[in-house]
């Protein structure tokens, strides 16, 4: 993780760059504002356009969080001036899905609806097209909070690996296995 941690962090036009002196980073751009909190151990510096972080030793623990926290801030960096999308795909016969607002209703497959409030930084767009399977797309800033809703939603049915069924990601190759073999 120590060569991750080396290259510097370059800021796009239009994204700033604040460190506290509890050594919280707080990254302002476009698309909205994230804070990270740092290790006390890992120095972080802002120059003119862009960031660097320091480690005191090469040992080893020193390297992880260097390296983790330079990916954490250049991911913070990159949600604030483009931003992250994730789209996932309902693949099952009756699975659908509704955005209301940060509600997400899904039908898949259960005797019953599931309702999902979605995180108010996360926008949510269900889409379903006549002869097309469902897609839920998710939009956010922040990259570990859509990746964690992103799973949430994956989790209420996995895709199986027969047919296939279930809540995928968009181009995500699945491993299917062959069904039952004829008799004699």
């Amino acid at each position: 993780m120590s060569r991750i941690g080396k290259s510097p962090i370059v800021l796009p036009a239009g994204v700033e760059v604040k460190v506290n002196k509890d050594n919280s980073v707080v990254v302002k751009g476009p698309k909205g504002e994230l804070t990270q909190q740092v290790d006390p151990v890992i120095k972080v510096t802002v120059e003119e356009n862009s960031i660097v972080l320091e480690r005191p030793t090469d040992q080893k623990p020193h390297k992880a969080m260097h390296g983790l926290y330079r990916s954490l801030i250049n991911n913070m960096v990159v949600g604030v001036s483009e931003g992250y999308t994730t789209k996932q795909e309902l693949v099952g016969v009756g699975y659908r899905a509704t955005s209301n607002g940060q509600i997400l209703e899904l039908a898949l497959g259960y005797s019953h609806l599931i309702h999902m409030e979605i995180a108010p930084e996360v926008t949510v767009t269900a889409v379903t097209d006549k002869r097309a399977n469902p897609i839920i797309t998710l939009e956010s800033c922040d990259k570990q909070l859509i990746g964690q809703v992103a799973a949430k939603i994956r989790s209420f049915r996995k895709p199986e690996p027969y047919k296939g069924k279930g809540v995928k990601f968009v181009g995500e190759q699945l491993r299917r296995k062959a069904g039952k073999s004829a008799g004699k």
